[in-house]
């Protein structure tokens, strides 16, 4: 039977009892990248966070349909509908076409992910995949009255649906104090509001994505896709919706408006996101120009950085502190989880050196209850994480002969730190000595990172190809090329 689960739900700003719409099944739906370029440390934070949510849920035996999006279309510089398309203006830069584009950093995604050790999604819909649908989504808003047609466009009607609904019931935000802060030219807009929202934009000539509609050759609005995709995949009202907190307003207070028109009724129960990771205090990301990429984490090439950090220390990191709080990048903190996570690891390890008694004088059960009771706490990584470190003493202690253990609670205690730490929290022992992980682990890392480097090289980024080399060579890892490719020795 599944402990009671308390989720923070940013629609009333409470935690509450997480109880499903389908007895022990779950719908979660969780916003994905917009695949133009090198996934970051930032993007680390949301894959890392929902894959705790989707690990838990299933050991606590749920049946989990998660759904993250990939954005290939439709996603402009601007969250005003205005501004060139990010990833046809990567593909016009690089001289590429767009799914080219598309598809590399997929990929990339993918391949930094499974380092992470972030489970795949159940479905991975793309915008691109589903216009059609995209396209239904849209009729029927105009059909209900909440939608208009401008200049080839179409645009939801954000008044006549706050007449209706509260517009801003997610963010908080109220329509008149956001008409007061926008300022908007007489005549030069398609737009009957500065707060409406496109739903489709007519591509102008030069724009090379585009699909054909009764409207306009042209696109869907960004905020459209995960209504769309959610509703196909999930139904008309499903339990959980994540992502970033930066996509709180406006992507997700546009897509309870349009699916609220479009079903009669709000997509989802439970809305879930994650904070920021910031740097020097500013959040880290793309349109900033101040992201540090995972390639970058792991190789130890960015100025920032004093040395490389393995994917599992980023993992670790990352759950060390709770998915609501704002976590600032620091080498020593970094330093503090990787030391924390050998620690973790080794006591692991050291288990099976225990000699069990006849009898117990320390109480697993309590451990155990404390850890699950704080991931059942709204996903309380950081304190089961310090219940975790309070069995490592207890394992110290067994080794040292200060306390005794029977056959029984010591092979308890191994299925719960296995279960947690693996299983749960999705850690992996890169220290060796372990079946789960071990050198053999390591192994997979670099055979990643010697095809990231082939990769660059058959681009001819020769730059790149060389760092990756030079980089690994100051952790005193050697890359040797040879006639069957290229092989990694340990110095």
């Amino acid at each position: 039977m599944p402990i009671p689960l308390f989720i923070y739900n940013t629609l009333s700003r409470s935690k509450e009892e997480f109880k499903p719409l389908i007895d022990n099944h779950v719908g979660l739906y969780v916003c994905g990248p917009t695949v133009y370029g090198d996934p970051h440390l930032g993007h680390s934070r949301p894959a890392i966070t929902f894959d705790l949510l989707t690990r838990f849920l299933k050991h606590q035996d749920y049946k989990v349909r998660y759904v993250r999006n990939i954005t290939d279309v439709g996603h402009l510089e601007s969250d005003g509908d205005e501004g060139e398309d990010k990833i046809a203006k990567k593909a016009l830069l690089e001289q590429l076409e767009p799914m080219e584009v598309v598809h590399y950093y997929t990929e990339r995604y993918h391949d930094y992910m499974q380092m992470l050790n972030v489970n795949s999604p159940s479905i991975e819909p793309r915008a691109s995949g589903h216009i059609i649908e995209q396209q239904e989504v849209i009729n029927s808003i105009i059909e209900k009255g909440y939608a208009y047609e401008s200049q080839g466009s179409v645009y939801f009607d954000v008044e006549k649906y706050n007449n209706d609904h509260p517009y801003g019931i997610l963010s908080g935000r109220k329509l008149e104090d956001l008409l007061s802060n926008t300022r908007d030219l007489d005549g030069q807009s398609e737009k009957r509001c500065p707060a409406d929202f496109a739903l489709w934009k007519k591509a102008a000539p030069e724009h090379i994505m585009r699909w054909p509609s009764k409207w306009s050759d042209g696109f869907p609005g960004w905020h459209l896709e995960c209504s769309a995709m959610s509703k196909k995949y999930l139904g008309e009202q499903f339990d959980i919706h994540g992502g970033g907190m930066d996509l709180l307003f406006p992507h997700h207070e546009c897509e309870i408006a349009q699916s609220t028109i479009d079903n009669g009724k709000a997509p989802a129960n439970y809305w879930m996101h994650n904070n920021m990771i910031t740097i020097d205090g500013q959040k880290m990301g793309k349109s900033l120009g101040n992201f540090i990429t995972l390639e970058e984490l792991f190789a130890g090439s960015h100025p920032k950085l004093e040395q490389a950090y393995s994917p599992m220390t980023i993992r670790f990191f990352i759950l060390q502190a709770h998915y609501r709080s704002t976590l600032d990048f620091s080498n020593s903190a970094l330093q503090a989880s990787e030391k924390g996570l050998k620690r973790l690891m080794e006591a692991i390890q050291n288990m099976d050196n225990i000699e069990p008694s006849e009898t117990s004088n320390v109480n697993i059960d309590e451990l155990k209850q404390k850890c699950f009771t704080a991931l059942a706490d709204d996903l309380n990584s950081p304190i089961a994480i310090s219940y975790l470190f309070d069995t490592v003493k207890v394992i110290n202690n067994i080794l040292a002969g200060n306390n005794t253990i029977s056959n029984d609670d010591l092979s308890e205690l191994k299925l719960f730190m296995n279960t947690v730490c693996f299983d749960i929290l999705g850690l992996e022992n890169e220290f060796g000595g372990s079946e789960n992980s071990g050198d053999s682990k390591i192994n997979d890392v670099m055979q990643l990172i010697i095809k990231l480097r082939a990769d660059a090289k058959s681009n001819k980024d020769w730059g790149t190809a060389d760092k990756i080399r030079d980089e690994l060579a100051n952790i005193g890892i050697s890359i040797k090329d040879g006639k069957d490719g290229a092989v990694w020795e340990n110095n």
